[in-house]
């Protein structure tokens, strides 16, 4: 595979669409840096829980500006796949922006297999971060995380191996003239 040139790929979607694993399958397939800095990696460098800064940052806006402005920069930084929350909206530069769409359920059990617990918590508790996700994005940057129409390719993950959506991707990229594959 080659690049056509130093490309970005911006890859957003819901908690539990397969952001994370998506963006690092597709990074290594290109050769570049994956970038997904989110609120989980700000949790581990504070010390605190996700659950703790997603409350924290209910009261104070720096968290997500914090977050949103590095991924930014580190993604203008080189040639990279940036996977998170509102990569597509905040990476304007991006020569590829793809959404993962999949349901409530799809969601719920793909954090049930990754974190273990009861899968109705879970339920409640994604419900929850989405309403508070999409709360503060309007807010801070007038963004609706629910209209995605703008991006170049939206994937339905639901019935799909991270194999399979990546693949997907790679056929777009190459459509484009971003790569040869």
């Amino acid at each position: 595979m080659t690049l056509n040139k130093d490309i970005r790929v911006a890859i957003s979607g819901k908690s539990g669409c397969g952001n994370t694993t998506v963006s690092t399958l597709l990074s290594q397939k290109l050769g570049v840096k994956l970038i997904n800095y989110t609120f989980r990696q700000l949790a581990q460098e504070k010390n605190m829980t996700l659950a703790q800064v997603i409350e924290a940052a209910k009261n104070d806006d720096s968290y997500d500006k914090y977050v949103d402005k590095h991924q930014v920069e580190l993604a203008l930084a080189e040639p990279c796949v940036l996977g998170s929350r509102l990569a597509i909206w905040m990476l304007k530069e991006a020569d590829l922006k793809v959404y993962l769409l999949a349901s409530d359920e799809t969601r719920a059990g793909r954090v049930f297999n990754r974190e273990g617990g009861d899968i109705e918590e879970i339920k409640a508790f994604t419900a929850m971060r989405d309403k508070e996700d999409t709360g503060r994005y309007k807010a801070f940057y007038g963004i609706d995380n629910n209209d995605y129409s703008f991006v170049d390719l939206v994937i339905d993950v639901n019935q799909k191996t991270p194999e399979q959506i990546v693949d997907i991707i790679l056929d777009k990229l190459e459509e484009k003239g971003l790569i040869s594959l």
